[in-house]
């Protein structure tokens, strides 16, 4: 395997991946080549041999002895880095969220369709059993027919401030971070994890954060379209700041049945509503559940009297023991099925195959839209057309920076 981004979230991809049985990863590639002595280190303390090392995945993905690559790059390169490596014949890992716009998210599906590549998405709660017993027990019917779902993000985010440009480091391909983003100077506040705080390069806690949340509740209702009626609003308060993209920000979701979805984001001083910095809350005609990644509680009647739960809590009185056992974390299980279908070459086994990631990722890329817009937006999911919108159609793709341009036909 490749590891393809490691400043931070890609660590937990080397230090997983190495650990698996029969795994090696054999090169490493990121534009910071500051980074790359701990990530060698990474794979050596796992047993590994030094892995080769890039500034660009195409090197990587002309190395005929890799079998699958693991890509934690930036939101606005996913499509590409995909795209190129199903061309390549290679399996892929895709960090959430799945692409930039709705049309990447398209494309990656049809390329991963075309190349017969095994394609998983970083969406691991499904592969969580907390989440498996949650859908057993809404499966069963334990809180009734769902009517809505609603996605809460609360956590804080730091003023990023003012920060002027600068000369790029050494070691650090500029040109290769933007990649398909108009050129920018160098700056640390556009660089790192902070492209999540701008238009060129971020799709917003709603992509960042609120998909791991919308998947889950796509998964309890059922849902397998796109949503009809999208509306957004939010801003951003508070601080004076380079950040681009809103802090609040509230969006609402009608399907073609009538069911509702909703995400709430709020990255400034927030409480713990719900019990819980973020979760998903399913509402069915017999009361509710709040899911998270621990475990999740129901509550039904009028009086919410508490329902079955489930935890992994160690902290808890009533955990499973059973499930402590079996809890290895989020990464270890969904990493470890993505190898399974590797090796099976079966991609019907994954637990979060690539078009279950463009449904649960455009959700979110379809309200930032209504954001931009400023008004309610009717969508045909059979085209994946906005309907008499030419502005709202403006953003389901973008213009690319030459070379780095999303190819017309996969």
């Amino acid at each position: 395997m490749a590891v393809v981004g490691f400043h931070n979230r890609g660590i937990g991809h080397i230090r997983t991946f190495q650990a698996l049985d029969n795994v090696d990863i054999t090169s490493l590639c990121d534009i910071d080549q500051r980074l790359f002595p701990k990530a060698i280190q990474e794979v050596e303390a796992k047993g590994g041999k030094k892995p080769s090392t890039c500034t660009d995945i195409r090197k990587i993905l002309e190395d005929k002895d890799i079998d699958a690559v693991s890509i934690v790059t930036p939101d606005h390169w996913h499509a590409l880095h995909t795209i190129w490596a199903c061309q390549a014949g290679k399996d892929v890992y895709i960090e959430k969220p799945l692409s930039f716009t709705v049309d990447e998210g398209r494309k990656m599906v049809q390329a991963a369709r075309k190349y017969k590549r095994v394609v998983q998405v970083g969406t691991q709660s499904r592969s969580n059993i907390v989440v498996q017993k949650a859908m057993e027990a809404i499966k069963e019917g334990v809180i009734g027919d769902i009517y809505m779902g609603k996605a809460v993000v609360y956590g804080f985010r730091p003023n990023i401030g003012h920060v002027p440009d600068s000369p790029i480091p050494e070691g650090v391909d500029w040109d290769m971070f933007l990649g398909p983003a108009p050129y920018r100077p160098f700056n640390e506040n556009r660089f790192q994890y902070k492209w999540h705080w701008f238009w060129d390069t971020s799709t917003t806690e709603f992509g960042n954060n609120a998909t791991h949340w919308v998947d889950l509740i796509r998964l309890a209702m059922g849902i397998n379209e796109h949503p009809q009626k999208i509306q957004c609003m939010g801003d951003f308060y508070c601080w004076d700041s380079d950040q681009e993209i809103p802090n609040v920000q509230l969006g609402a979701y009608k399907y073609k049945d009538g069911r509702m979805l909703e995400i709430e984001v709020r990255s400034i001083y927030t409480n713990a509503e719900a019990g819980e910095k973020s979760g998903a809350l399913i509402y069915g005609s017999k009361g509710w559940m709040h899911l998270k990644h621990q475990g999740f509680r129901t509550y039904l009647g009028q009086d919410d009297e508490e329902g079955p739960r489930f935890s992994v809590d160690r902290n808890d009185p009533t955990v499973d023991k059973t499930a402590i056992q079996e809890f290895k974390g989020l990464d270890h299980p969904h990493m470890q099925n993505f190898i399974d279908c590797v090796r099976s070459g079966n991609p019907g086994n994954l637990n979060a195959e690539v078009r279950e990631g463009f449904l649960s990722s455009s959700i979110g890329l379809l309200g930032n839209i209504a954001y931009h817009t400023g008004r309610t937006l009717e969508f045909d999911g059979e085209t994946e057309k906005f309907i008499n919108d030419d502005e709202a159609n403006g953003y389901l793709t973008r213009d690319y920076r030459k070379p780095y341009v999303l190819p017309e036909n996969v």
